[in-house]
Formats: structure tokens, sequence, C-alpha cells
């Protein structure tokens, strides 16, 4: 359960920035997706070599014990989904305050 604390800690920390700064993020799923899918399909490529190999475990007494393939728990595909998210949060609400911060994307 301790894994799932430390997701749902990130979305309290985080998601609420899609509330109260209006940030959208939500908003634009096929952007997330596109953004996030190629690195976290990566990570988990990276998981299921390190699990096979041995070099890598996750403590039954911090997950709820259900598995993907490969003995990936669901927390761990979770925190492949909910951290980057939430990082995209924190920045389109820094740019939404900070008004004059031009990362290139803008109309």
């Amino acid at each position: 359960m301790g894994y799932l604390a430390m997701l749902g800690f990130t979305v309290l920390g985080s998601f609420w920035l899609e509330v109260v700064l209006k940030v959208g993020v939500l908003r634009r799923v096929k952007r997330v997706v596109l953004t996030i899918s190629p690195i976290a399909f990566l990570f988990i490529v990276w998981d299921l070599y390190a699990i096979r190999s041995g070099h890598w475990y996750f403590d039954s007494r911090q997950i709820l014990g259900i598995y993907f393939p490969g003995k990936i728990p669901v927390e761990e595909i979770l925190f492949f989904a909910i951290v980057p998210l939430a990082a995209i949060m924190t920045i389109e609400a820094v740019r939404k305050v900070k008004t004059d911060w031009k990362v290139g994307d803008e109309k």
C-alpha cells in the first residue's frame, strides 16, 4: 500500500492545479498520451528486463499484489502515467502564472 499512497500524494500534490489554475492538461488527452506513452513504454520494457534478470523487484508489503504480465505491479504502470502527468501539470501551472515564459508551442 505504500507505493499506492505515494501515487495518491502525487495526485493530491499536483492535480489540484487542473482545477484551481485551470491549466487544461486533462482537456488535451491526445497530446498527453502522445507525450507520455513513448517514454512509459521504454521504462516498462526496462522494468521487464530488470525484473526478469533479478536486478529489480517490488516489496510485496508495499504493493497491492495485482500484476501485469512480466510481474510488473499495477502501481508501477500507474507510476509511469501519474508522475509524468503531474510534472506536465506543474510546468503548465508555472507557465500560467509566469505569462512571459514562452516554450515554443504558443499560438
